[in-house]
């Protein structure tokens, strides 16, 4: 028997102690006796017999009688069991810590407020505490009559559970009983418990940063995108944004292509106190992100009926900025130290695959020019936990078998139907999803597999295609054996469990950043082939190869078109809701001693305000020029060389590269995500297949693939970074970038292009304004070139007059 328990209630210490059956026996006969008491159906024993059965039950291996006291007073008995041996062994499956609890509490001679709260709060207390006199158990489970309405009330209040009605006893002892458990988290939850903060990063102080950060973020970038100007306020940086009754004042650096780095800690708002404070009184008011769209909104010009979809999903970008706050400040998400700690002590390749990993969950902004970046219209808290990608969870991918003649399966040339599949599910798994379909009556041959989200199977396959599932066009087989980890672009999963093996990219039916996130599966059918031309052209240029520049190949695609939506007269987002495809990974492609990070990650600053672009730098012992240089080798030269050389324009952000790294060195990229986002640009011959990435345009817009791409997208907030930080002035920042253009241009001087990389100036691009003017779609992807808007013009930062040195 354990040592007595103690517990504090609201109405004092509560203790629990073994009974003394000689001791106690009175003392609970005369308990029994009380009408209150009936459902034990123990009146009429005497006091011998009661202390019989307190022996007995203390003398029982698995169970146990508790004598429980108020400051001193008894006032309860409990008895604890094992469920698996006692009482409930027919009608209960016992899970290992269960434990089986009853109760019975003193009738008072003068009823006290409180009393049954108090015992039942300590009672539990004692059930689930490991060590100090508790059982420990995980989860209590409770049968009490089910005509005992009393303590039904008291048992939901303490967060049990009701399984179901069960049969127990017999004779004058038989009872109709409801089966209840409790866990640990159901007793913590409910009334009688600790409580739980069901969204403990909705915190203040937490959300205050998180405003701080956006508000700052979005007056950088939208006074970027012209949207408006900022005039100055005084000395060291200070300025002032007048809006109708509201003023915001901060300080800021200015750098080159117009870009504004915001201290957060600087920002105050203020208004106009009004005719009670008194004419010219200015109150401080909370820095607020949604606060500022609002008072913005003549600005921006949201549409009407789009305006609440931008702010949820600015709304959501708070909740998530809020939450990996938290987890970098609890230790949960590592450091930028942590990070490269974990880089550098990687020694074979799973610890390499999960450097790599704790980089990709560890970014804390979506994207660097978007302000409502993390919008995931669709995902609830619950789902946000287990699929967001800085939460770093795995999944386990959902397999659906497709009516082949609904679903196209497209391979790369050196792939085969039988070789895709055999190398990313085992024999397990096909002989495991063979054997569902015939038990079934369906024949497997007549079928393709296709994976898709756990969120989309929930919310989109069991709903919106209900009926394909019921006629047996899609037929759950169920989860796969490999665990996933979810990338930044959400619905792309990199292979945990076989980190050589393909990634997997799945359509995800949520509203994010400007787009629903499906997959076409009539864009599907042309991508492997669109990759296999891509990945040709880069592996047959001596120039590209020399770099180390690389591809990703998507290698396979599958998608169903056997549903209804397919089939109304205009195109609709339903039907990208059912395709995916499969994407090379680069750990293949490591030599000894090298490590891949995304290059998103150069633009990461940690809770500490330490960015990993700076820590780089600092690691790999170079002088900042030769480390940036070496960058610009493996990122810049090769994509300046795809557009002057091919007109080939890929969307080379932070999320869509790889960088391969050696002692915190970049020594060549990886290019992804081909298949939708890669453009030819002029009229060069392409193959039937790949025609659908041509895009022609005129020189001058050509040029913007490096122009905003790199430019404007990556190397201005690159070089904000290193000049705050003070590794690298920016004005010898973009001389660098100016010398690699030149020096491509000198070891290729019989390649003849009117594309001017050092014009004094070019088109201003503007991203936020693209989702500003439309919440739901950004762009036309089929013409992406018309959707763009423009405000003016901006100096180049590399253009030939302003370069010295």
């Amino acid at each position: 028997m354990s040592a007595t328990y103690r517990t504090t209630t609201r109405l004092g210490e509560v203790t629990v102690e073994p009974v003394v059956p000689a001791r106690d026996a009175g003392l609970v006969q005369a308990w029994l006796a009380h009408p209150s008491a009936s459902y034990w159906q123990m009146g009429g024993l005497t006091v011998e017999e009661v202390r019989e059965y307190l022996a007995a039950v203390q003398d029982h291996p698995h169970q146990d009688a508790w004598l429980g006291r108020l400051d001193g007073e008894p006032v309860f008995l409990t008895e604890t069991y094992d469920p698996a041996h006692v009482l409930l062994t027919p009608v209960h499956d016992a899970q290992p810590g269960d434990l089986g609890m009853h109760l019975l509490v003193a009738p008072p001679d003068t009823p006290r407020h409180g009393l049954t709260d108090a015992v039942m709060t300590a009672v539990m207390r004692f059930c689930l505490t490991e060590g100090d006199g508790g059982r420990g158990a995980a989860r209590v489970v409770v049968e009490p009559d089910v005509g005992n309405r009393r303590i039904a009330a008291k048992n939901a209040a303490a967060g049990f559970r009701v399984l179901r009605e069960v049969d127990l006893g017999r004779g004058a002892h038989a009872k109709r009983a409801a089966l209840s458990v409790a866990t640990r988290a159901d007793f913590t939850a409910s009334p009688l418990g600790a409580g739980v903060d069901p969204a403990p990063h909705l915190a203040p102080g937490l959300m205050e940063h998180a405003h701080r950060h956006l508000v700052a973020k979005t007056l950088a970038e939208l006074t970027h995108e012209r949207l408006f100007a900022p005039v100055p306020d005084g000395p060291d940086g200070a300025h002032r944004l007048d809006l109708d009754g509201v003023t915001y004042r901060f300080t800021a650096t200015r750098h080159a292509l117009e870009h504004w780095v915001v201290d957060p800690a600087s920002v105050r708002r203020t208004a106009s106190a009004g005719a009670r404070g008194g004419v010219g009184r200015q109150v401080e008011l909370p820095v607020d992100a949604l606060e500022l769209v609002a008072e913005l909104g003549p600005l921006l010009q949201v549409p009407d009926d789009l305006l609440a979809v931008y702010l949820e999903e600015l709304s959501s970008t708070l909740a998530s900025a809020a939450a990996k706050r938290e987890r970098e400040l609890d230790g949960t998400t590592a450091s930028v130290r942590g990070l490269l700690d974990a880089m550098r002590t990687a020694s074979d390749a799973g610890s390499v695959a999960a450097s790599f990993q704790q980089v990709e969950a560890a970014m804390s902004e979506g994207h660097p020019s978007f302000v409502a970046n993390n919008g995931r219209i669709g995902f609830s808290l619950s789902d946000y936990r287990a699929y967001a990608p800085e939460r770093g969870q795995r999944l386990r991918l959902h397999w659906l078998a497709a009516r082949r003649e609904h679903t196209h399966l497209a391979l790369a040339a050196d792939g085969t139907e039988a070789t895709h599949y055999g190398t990313e599910l085992s024999d397990a798994e096909r002989t495991a999803f063979a054997d569902r379909l015939a038990a079934r009556g369906h024949d497997p041959a007549d079928y393709l597999y296709l994976p898709v989200h756990p969120w989309q199977w929930d919310h989109r396959v069991a709903v919106t295609f209900a009926a394909d599932v019921a006629r047996g066009d899609l037929v759950p087989v169920g989860p796969g054996a490999d665990e996933y980890q979810p990338q930044q672009s959400i619905r792309t999963m990199f292979n945990r469990t076989r980190p050589e093996r393909h990634y997997v990219k799945t359509a995800l039916a949520i509203q994010n950043m400007g787009f629903l996130r499906g997959l076409s599966p009539a864009y599907m059918r042309a991508t492997p082939a669109i990759n296999d031309w891509v990945a040709d052209l880069v592996a047959g240029d001596d120039t590209l190869r020399r770099a180390g520049f690389g591809v990703l190949r998507e290698v396979a695609s599958v998608g169903y078109t056997g549903d209804v939506y397919h089939r109304t007269p205009r195109p609709n987002p339903h039907r990208k809701m059912l395709a995916a495809l499969w994407r090379e990974s680069p750990l293949p492609r490591l030599a000894p001693g090298e490590r891949l990070v995304t290059m998103a990650s150069l633009l990461h600053r940690d809770a500490g305000g330490a960015a990993f672009a700076t820590a780089l730098v600092r690691a790999s012992g170079l002088p900042p020029e030769q480390w940036l240089t070496a960058y610009l080798d493996a990122y810049l030269y090769p994509l300046v060389h795809c557009l002057l050389s091919h007109e080939l324009a890929f969307m080379p952000h932070g999320e869509n590269l790889i960088l391969v790294l050696r002692d915190g060195v970049v020594v060549r990229a990886l290019m992804k995500d081909i298949g939708e986002e890669v453009a030819v640009l002029g009229h060069r011959t392409l193959p039937q297949t790949v025609e659908r990435i041509r895009a022609v345009v005129d020189d001058d817009e050509k040029a913007l693939a490096i122009f905003t791409d790199v430019f404007d997208g990556v190397l201005r907030h690159l070089s904000g970074i290193l000049a705050a930080d003070g590794v690298l002035a920016e004005d010898r920042f973009w001389a660098l970038v100016a010398g690699t253009i030149d020096r491509h241009a000198a070891e290729h001087p019989d390649l003849r292009t009117r594309i001017d990389l050092r014009a004094e100036r070019f088109a201003h691009s503007c991203l936020n304004r693209l989702q500003l003017r439309n919440t739901l779609q950004m762009v036309d992807l089929t013409n992406q070139s018309e959707s763009l808007i423009y405000a003016g013009e901006m100096d180049n930062p590399v253009r030939r007059v302003s370069i010295r040195g």
